[in-house]
């Protein structure tokens, strides 16, 4: 029988309740036992929701405060000396210390999860870092799941992806020279699992390693094999065809590949692929917000469930932390794009879909697949998705559209004319903060509370404040401070064609940082100007906004750049 399973949940809930909990707490107004209570309350509704859809095998370990990866630093002991937190559990004050910085330490490095939006927190090695296992938080969560009757599967961040994506922060010495003095932690780890499925993911993997990496990962399954648990090894994100061979001689008991990404990986896999290990195909993508061809997809699996039999799983091709909650809630969205979308809850009932039709037989789930159909031609056909006006200017463009009228020579010296600016102008980005009387203004005018030109208005004055300001302090080149832009992406796709944009589609950033992407569903077009009006608004009678006029010292002009 074919198994269902999800590699992880969006932590943040539905209604962002995790973003709210953490911030309150940071600002000193909850404790961390309301914080730890909230972080409970939505461990309970993931897991629940998840049993209710029919998945098989649920995760636990793929919580987190602020970030999988820093709870692996913080699991394993490995704080950086620098915080001063010992070997020992950091506990919330020294795991937000981590990732959030002190009056005396700067915080760890973030940067993007490969090449996702989603930003992790990167682990610091010197040689003397400390392995061992320091906090209970994995295993209490664990308890957590058994009480509601769930038995989970646990995800862990594999030992050499952990090592890969961290940093040296002493000279003359590698990272890698740490792996034999991590995995004795590691199989203590899953020693203390024993009886739990554990997926462990290195999806360091898709990336070009070097040969010792390479055999690093030989080293670490040949350690590892002995702990008492049956290891799911899971990669995402990309192919790992290229190390097709090696994965399936390790002593693992499956492999976990990413065919949402990377579907022309399955054939090396599939040949040869050993009688007694899974292989998990990750078919549903975990990192966009479209329904699946659900025909397609079952086709692929019919062909796999062919061959590999009961040891057949199904599940999405990464983590659905990538993905907004539920597409459900969403009150914004017409019908007809509503119908294209599947958040991480419809995602899980696509991947039991597909499960009770190999498990029981195509006829079983026809229904679905006919619907699937149905919605995926609607998507082709619309008139939405193909904008004529659009595919008629594109038609047009010709290779002397994409070339300047003038080399850049000749432009810099008609724009030092122009704008008499100074060898190093001084200025500034361009978002001024968004004020309490800003905020307050939008919270009005999106309750009705305040009309459109009220609105207008408090946003004028803003900007004018930020222009004078920058005169007062002597910029050269001014900024207009953006004060009518709720969001940098949105501001500017509400105002095109081709975009859609949701109430509740948020998205984990890092922390507690969540953003709300714009849905690009078919060609974009501006019908109007964007900026115009807001350029106007900086004007002065006595300057043309892009133009400048005279200041004080009578040797150059300010610049107001508006847009």
């Amino acid at each position: 029988m074919a198994l269902t399973h999800n590699p992880g949940f969006p932590r943040i809930g539905a209604q962002r309740e995790l973003k709210f909990a953490l911030e309150a707490y940071w600002r000193g107004e909850t404790s961390g036992e309301q914080l730890e209570k909230t972080a409970a309350g939505l461990r309970k509704q993931h897991w629940l929701l998840q049993k209710d859809k029919g998945i098989d095998l649920i995760p636990a370990g793929d919580f987190a405060l602020y970030d999988q990866m820093l709870n692996m630093t913080a699991l394993l002991g490995a704080a950086p000396a620098r915080f001063g937190l010992g070997s020992g559990d950091p506990g919330l004050e020294g795991y937000f210390a981590m990732a959030r910085g002190t009056a005396t330490q700067s915080a760890m490095e973030m940067t993007k999860w490969f090449d996702t939006n989603y930003h992790f927190i990167v682990p610091e090695f010197s040689r003397d870092t400390w392995f061992g296992i320091a906090s209970s938080r994995l295993f209490d969560e664990i308890a957590e799941a058994k009480l509601l009757g769930i038995v989970p599967k646990v995800t862990l961040i594999g030992p050499l992806t952990y090592l890969y994506l961290g940093k040296e922060v002493e000279p003359q010495f590698h990272r890698f020279d740490l792996l034999s003095r991590l995995l004795p932690v590691y199989h203590t780890i899953l020693q203390r699992l024993a009886g739990l499925g554990i997926e462990i993911d290195e999806p360091a993997l898709v990336m070009d390693l070097d040969n010792y990496w390479l055999e690093g990962l030989d080293q670490t399954y040949a350690a590892l094999q002995h702990s008492g648990v049956r290891l799911l090894l899971a990669t995402y994100f990309d192919s790992v065809s290229d190390h097709a061979a090696r994965l399936k001689k390790l002593p693992v008991a499956g492999l976990h590949i990413d065919l949402s990404r990377a579907p022309q990986q399955l054939k090396a896999f599939l040949d040869d692929y050993p009688a007694d290990k899974v292989l998990s195909l990750g078919v549903a993508d975990g990192r966009n917000i479209w329904r699946a061809d659900l025909t397609r997809i079952f086709s692929v699996l019919s062909e796999a469930g062919s061959v590999l039999g009961e040891r057949l799983w199904i599940g999405p091709g990464c983590s659905l932390q990538h993905c907004p909650v539920d597409v459900q809630l969403e009150t914004r969205l017409d019908d007809e794009i509503r119908s294209w979308l599947a958040f991480a809850v419809q995602k899980l009932e696509e991947i039991v879909i597909l499960g009770r039709g190999i498990n029981q037989g195509k006829q079983a789930i026809i229904s679905d697949l006919e619907a699937s159909d149905a919605v995926c031609l609607s998507r082709a056909r619309s008139l939405r998705i193909h904008n004529a006006v659009v595919r008629e200017r594109a038609s047009q463009l010709s290779q002397a559209d994409s070339q300047r009228a003038s080399p850049f020579s000749t432009r810099q010296v008609l724009q030092g004319r122009r704008f008499k600016l100074p060898l190093l102008p001084a200025t500034t980005i361009g978002s001024f903060p968004q004020t309490p009387e800003i905020r307050q203004a939008r919270a009005a005018y999106k309750k009705g509370e305040l009309g459109n030109m009220q609105y207008l208005d408090v946003m004028r004055a803003s900007i004018r404040l930020a222009i004078e300001k920058q005169e007062e302090i002597g910029l050269d080149v001014f900024v207009h401070g953006e004060s009518e832009r709720n969001d940098m992406v949105e501001y500017f796709g509400e105002q095109l064609w081709g975009y859609a944009f949701t109430a509740n589609g948020w998205v984990q950033s890092y922390g507690s940082r969540c953003v709300k992407p714009p849905i690009l569903y078919g060609d974009v077009w501006r019908p109007e100007a964007m900026t115009v009006e807001w350029t106007a608004v900086c004007t002065k009678p006595d300057r043309q906004a892009g133009q400048g006029h005279a200041d004080r010292s009578g040797d150059h002009a300010d610049v107001v750049v508006c847009a």
